[in-house]
């Protein structure tokens, strides 16, 4: 009963989480990837794109909320998403016609490009504050657990609870959803497979008739809808707060690269591998040794690192893969 026990709480504090946040994470990278495979830079704009569109889907569920309007047990944001891909959409358009198309018509080297980005970047971070302030912001509605501790702990008969959210579910099921719509897209539609033409040799696609306005278009659609959807599921599994979002430009950055930058599969597989580690690395192990070593009393939490240094952790692993193995797990491009 103790190992049960043991493995209960573990599952409660890391591999559920985890699961959820390497899922968002996945989300996240699969923007980057795409921006870095088609258009050739990394876009360092890409969390604050995600917190413009997660802002504008906040803003549009406390609207409908405030009419009455739910999905029941399904949180409202939902109905709302749609408006807040729309809305990233929109501005990535416009700062690609603004800024990113003067110096692509230039064929400026993709440092000039990153440089551009990170002014983009604080363009982006000063609307969504604007828009809705730089505090933490709750949106979520609807049923909060799918499975609730106590309920577990009559059924089983344990002393720990399993506890399941409905968000971490829900955040796991959009993935899936999503990344089939991608890869599909990607792999049987004219347009994505113009894309992947693109991003193999630019010249030789030009040379085959594809229209390279269409290509930015469409990548840039895909990336914001992208970005906008992680954001939602992340704010609704924990909250909105614009500066969040500009953290987790760093280990959406680390998934891209740890499995490949340009490599989808890559920034899937990535997203986890950050997750995971962040996750292990920060949590406190103490109830969980309790229940698989009694005899053992260790003094402390046995904690690595404090969830303070999580970002670290990415940053860790990032600065290892790039001495290792620059081209990542998956074989991406070299940055």
């Amino acid at each position: 009963m103790d190992i049960l026990n043991g493995i209960v709480l573990f599952a409660n504090f890391v591999i559920i989480p985890g699961l959820a946040y390497g899922a968002q994470l996945a989300l996240g990278a699969l923007g980057v990837t795409l921006i870095y495979a088609v258009l050739r830079f990394s876009n360092f704009a890409h969390g604050d794109l995600m917190a413009f569109g997660t802002a504008a889907t906040v803003l549009f569920t406390w609207w409908l909320q405030s009419m009455g309007v739910s999905l029941g047990v399904l949180p409202t944001a939902l109905l709302a998403l749609p408006v807040g891909i729309v809305a990233a959409v929109a501005i990535s358009l416009l700062m690609d016609r603004a800024v990113y198309s003067f110096y692509r018509e230039k064929r400026s080297a993709p440092v000039i490009f990153v440089i551009v980005s990170v002014g983009v970047m604080f363009v982006l971070n000063g609307l969504t504050r604007l828009l809705i302030g730089p505090d933490d912001q709750r949106f979520a509605d609807g049923a909060r657990f799918v499975i609730r501790a106590r309920d577990f702990e009559a059924w089983s008969g344990l002393d720990e609870g399993l506890a399941l959210r409905s968000t971490q579910v829900l955040t796991l099921v959009v993935a899936v959803i999503v990344v089939i719509a991608l890869f599909l897209f990607l792999n049987r539609s004219r347009t994505g497979k113009a894309m992947r033409a693109y991003s193999d040799n630019e010249d030789l696609a030009l040379l085959s008739g594809i229209d390279p306005k269409k290509v930015v278009f469409w990548t840039w659609v895909i990336a914001a809808s992208l970005a906008t959807i992680a954001g939602t599921l992340y704010g609704l599994d924990k909250s909105f707060k614009p500066f969040t979002y500009f953290q987790l430009l760093l280990p959406m950055f680390a998934a891209a690269i740890v499995g490949g930058i340009g490599n989808p599969v890559g920034a899937i597989a990535g997203g986890f591998i950050i997750a995971f580690s962040e996750v292990t690395v920060t949590y406190a192990y103490k109830r969980v040794l309790d229940y698989l070593i009694p005899w053992w009393e260790p003094e402390g939490l046995i904690q690595l690192l404090s969830t303070d240094y999580k970002f670290a952790v990415s940053f860790v692993i990032l600065v290892v893969v790039l001495l290792i193995r620059p081209t990542g797990l998956f074989k991406g491009k070299v940055i």
